[in-house]
C-alpha cells in the first residue's frame, strides 16, 4: 500500500464537492452527502482459498490500521464504530441514510474521525463474499453515523 497516496486521495475527497445524485467517481462511488474511495483491491479468492483469504484479511487490517496511524496525527484517536447493528437495522426494513446502509452490507466496522470542517472519515475492510476481493475504503461524509 502507498500511504502518501491513500492521503492524497483522502485529501481530495476532503475538499470535493459531493454529487448531488449517486454515481462512480473516479476513485469509488459517491452520492448527497458523501464520497467514498476504493483505496486497495485485492484478488478474487477460489472456493479453497482460506489460509490465502486469511492472510489478506490480516493485511488488509494492517493497511487500514497503518494508514489510521497516519490520520490520528491529524484528528486524534479514531473511534472504532461496529456497523453490525446498522446492518440487523436494514435488515429489518428500517430506511437507514448513506454511505452507512449500504456500508453496513459489506463492510463489519470503520475506523472514523470527525474533523473541524463537520465531515467524518471512515476507514474500513469491505469483502462482499468469501469468493470476493477484499477492498480498503475511506469515507468522506458530512452524514453523522447511525
Amino acid at each position: 500500500m502507498d500511504i502518501a497516496k491513500c492521503l492524497a486521495v483522502i485529501d481530495e475527497l476532503c475538499a470535493a464537492d459531493f454529487p448531488t445524485r449517486y454515481g462512480r467517481t473516479a476513485v469509488g462511488e459517491g452520492g448527497p452527502g458523501y464520497l467514498t474511495a476504493e483505496l486497495q483491491t485485492s484478488a478474487d479468492f477460489h472456493e479453497d482459498g482460506g489460509s490465502e483469504r486469511d492472510e489478506t484479511e490480516a493485511q488488509y487490517e494492517a493497511d487500514r490500521d497503518a494508514l489510521g496511524e497516519r490520520l490520528r496525527a491529524r484528528w486524534g484517536p479514531a473511534r472504532k464504530f461496529s456497523l453490525y447493528s446498522t446492518f440487523e437495522r436494514g435488515m429489518d426494513g428500517e430506511d437507514l441514510d448513506e454511505p452507512w446502509a449500504s456500508l453496513s452490507d459489506h463492510v463489519p466496522d470503520v475506523h472514523l474521525w470527525p474533523t473541524d470542517a463537520g465531515r467524518w472519515i471512515a476507514l474500513g475492510v469491505s469483502q462482499w463474499d468469501t469468493e470476493l476481493p477484499f477492498q480498503l475504503l475511506a469515507v468522506v461524509t458530512v452524514i453523522d453515523p447511525p
